[in-house]
């Protein structure tokens, strides 16, 4: 024949047999119903685990609901999904164009603040002093860097 279709929305599960209309005989948690229906609701499911069952004369059918279900969810369509991701790349790609034209102008400006020299030619800078550590080794210096000879083992 077919097999069952399970509709969630909200905490409401509704499940319908694959038998035709007709004496339909539902077998929910042990509990035997006469429906007469095809469809039949759950309303407040706690997203237990159930074993159902309809039965249509000796036909019978059996299905195991393993559904999780909210109160407070919202269905979203792959549209609506796909038109969220697109507008949010819209939003970050116009920060990034902001960003880039703002910082584009100040790039060849010169900062005014904590700057007091003067603007005048660029003058060289003196080399760096040098550290004491490391000074070249002077004549007449030699015996205080006599210990530093490599030892014969």
């Amino acid at each position: 024949q077919g097999e069952f279709l399970v509709e969630i929305s909200g905490t409401t599960v509704t499940i319908t047999c694959p038998f035709e209309d007709g004496d339909i005989r539902w077998d929910v948690f042990g509990r035997r119903e006469d429906t007469k229906e095809r469809k039949f609701i759950i309303t407040d499911h706690d997203s237990t685990p159930a074993n159902l069952s309809c039965s249509l004369g000796a036909k019978k059918r059996q299905l195991y609901l393993n559904a999780r279900v909210c109160a407070n969810c919202e269905e979203l369509d792959a549209l609506a999904v796909a038109g969220i991701i697109a507008a949010d790349l819209l939003v970050t790609l116009g920060v990034l164009i902001l960003v880039y034209y703002f910082s584009k102008g100040r790039r060849g400006r010169a900062s005014a603040a904590g700057d007091s020299r003067p603007r005048g030619q660029k003058t060289q800078r003196p080399p760096p002093v040098p550290n004491p550590d490391y000074e070249p080794i002077r004549k007449g210096q030699r015996e205080l860097y006599a210990g530093l000879q490599p030892r014969g083992i």
